[in-house]
C-alpha cells in the first residue's frame, strides 16, 4: 500500500468534512448555528474574522491529516463503512490543529508551517479564542447526527473525548514544567517521557482509534487494545518528530531551523537518553545550551552534535520501533485478517520511519 498516495486522497475529502462543519465563511445557513441557534441574532461578519479566518489560516497550512486516516482505517479494518464515519473523523484533526495554535503561543514561536505562527498575524486573544474554539467545533456531527447513533455509543464517545481532552491537558503541563525549568527538567527518566507523551501525543491517536472502534461496534476490549496500538502510534511519531527536528532538513524548514526543541529547552528522550549517557563535561554543556533557550544555529548544532555522539538518534529510533511492533502483537490477535488490517499496519510501519 501506497501509504503517501492514500494520505493524499484523504487529505481534500477530510477538509471538504472540516469544512461542512466549520466553514470558510460563516452564513446564517451553517450547521453550527442549526444545532445551536443563536438567541437574539446572528453577526457572521464578526465571526469570520474571529473564528473562521483564524481556523482556517492554519488547516490550510497543511498536515498530514493522519489522525483521521487512522480513524478510517480502523473502521475499514473493523468491517464498517470508513466513508460512513467520516464526519466524526474529523474531530481528533480539528483538535491537534488547536493544539499547534495554543502551543505556539505557549512556547514563544515564531513559525509554523513555513508562516508566520497564528497569534503572530492575528494576535493573542485571537489565537487562543480560536484554538480552543478548534477544541469544541469539530463536535457538531455528534449533536447533529444524535438521532442516528444509540444512547451507549453517544456516552461512550463523549466520555472519550472528555478522557482524552484531560490527558492533553495534563501532557502539555509536564512538557511546560520541564522546559521551563519548573520541575526536576534534568533528572527526569525515560518513564517520565513517555508518560508526558502517552499523555500529549499519544492522546489524539487514542481518540480517534477509540472513537472510531466505538462507532464500528468493537467490544470494550477491542476498543482499549485499539486505542492502546494508536497511543504506541502516537508516541512513536513524537520520537521521530523529535529526531526530525534536529536532522530533517525540510522539517526545519517548515520550523525555522534545525533544533527548534533546543531553543525552547524541550527535555525529550533524546536529551534524557544523552544525559544518562554522557561524560559528565557534555552532560554539563548539554544543560547549558538548553537552559540558554538560544536561537543560535552554531549552539544548536552544538548540542545536536553532543546527542549524535552519544548515540540518542539510534537509541530513539529502536525504542519507537519496539513500541509500535509490541502494541501490534495485541491488535493481530483480535483484527481478523483482511485488507483493511494489512493498510493498517503498514500505515503504522510509515508513520515512524518517515523522513518529513
Amino acid at each position: 500500500m501506497d501509504i503517501e498516495k492514500f494520505l493524499a486522497e484523504k487529505a481534500p475529502l477530510i477538509d471538504k468534512t472540516i469544512e461542512k462543519y466549520i466553514p470558510r465563511e460563516f452564513s446564517k445557513e451553517a450547521i453550527l448555528f442549526k444545532v445551536n441557534p443563536p438567541k437574539y441574532c446572528c453577526n457572521v461578519e464578526t465571526l469570520n474574522k474571529a473564528v473562521a479566518d483564524p481556523i482556517w489560516d492554519m488547516l490550510d497550512r497543511g498536515g498530514k491529516r493522519w489522525r483521521p486516516a487512522l480513524f478510517l482505517l480502523i473502521c475499514e479494518a473493523l468491517g464498517k463503512d470508513a466513508n460512513g464515519c467520516l464526519d466524526f473523523a474529523v474531530i481528533p484533526e480539528v483538535v491537534h490543529n488547536g493544539t499547534l495554535v495554543i502551543d505556539d503561543l505557549e512556547d514563544s514561536s515564531e513559525v509554523r508551517r513555513g508562516k508566520p505562527c497564528t497569534y503572530r498575524l492575528f494576535g493573542v486573544d485571537i489565537a487562543v479564542n480560536a484554538g480552543n474554539a478548534m477544541y469544541y467545533l469539530p463536535l457538531a456531527p455528534l449533536m447533529e447526527q444524535k438521532s442516528s447513533l444509540s444512547a451507549e455509543k453517544l456516552r461512550d464517545i463523549y466520555e472519550i473525548y472528555v478522557q482524552e481532552m484531560i490527558n492533553l491537558s495534563i501532557g502539555q503541563g509536564m512538557d511546560i514544567a520541564w522546559h521551563r525549568g519548573l520541575a526536576n527538567a534534568d533528572e527526569i527518566a525515560e518513564e517520565d517521557y513517555l508518560q508526558m507523551c502517552a499523555y500529549k501525543t499519544g492522546t489524539l491517536a487514542r481518540m480517534a482509534a477509540k472513537i472510531a472502534a466505538v462507532l464500528s461496534d468493537g467490544n470494550a476490549e477491542v476498543v482499549k487494545k485499539l486505542g492502546t496500538f494508536a497511543e504506541s502510534i502516537g508516541v512513536a511519531f513524537q520520537m521521530q518528530d523529535d529526531i526530525l527536528d534536529l536532522t530533517g532538513a525540510e522539517f526545519a524548514v517548515k520550523k525555522g531551523g534545525l533544533g527548534q526543541d533546543i531553543t525552547e529547552g524541550k527535555r525529550t528522550l533524546m536529551v534524557i537518553r544523552t544525559l544518562k549517557t554522557a561524560t559528565p563535561e557534555d552532560k554539563k554543556r548539554l544543560i547549558e545550551i538548553l537552559n540558554m533557550h538560544t536561537p543560535e544555529q552554531e549552539r544548536r548544532d552544538e548540542a545536536i552534535a553532543i546527542m549524535q555522539k552519544n548515540g540518542a538518534f539510534e537509541y530513539v529510533k529502536k525504542k519507537a520501533d519496539a513500541m509500535v511492533e509490541d502494541s501490534w502483537r495485541e491488535v493481530d490477535k483480535l483484527l481478523k485478517p483482511s485488507e483493511g488490517k494489512e493498510k493498517l499496519k503498514a500505515f503504522a510501519e510509515f508513520l515512524i520511519k518517515r523522513s518529513i
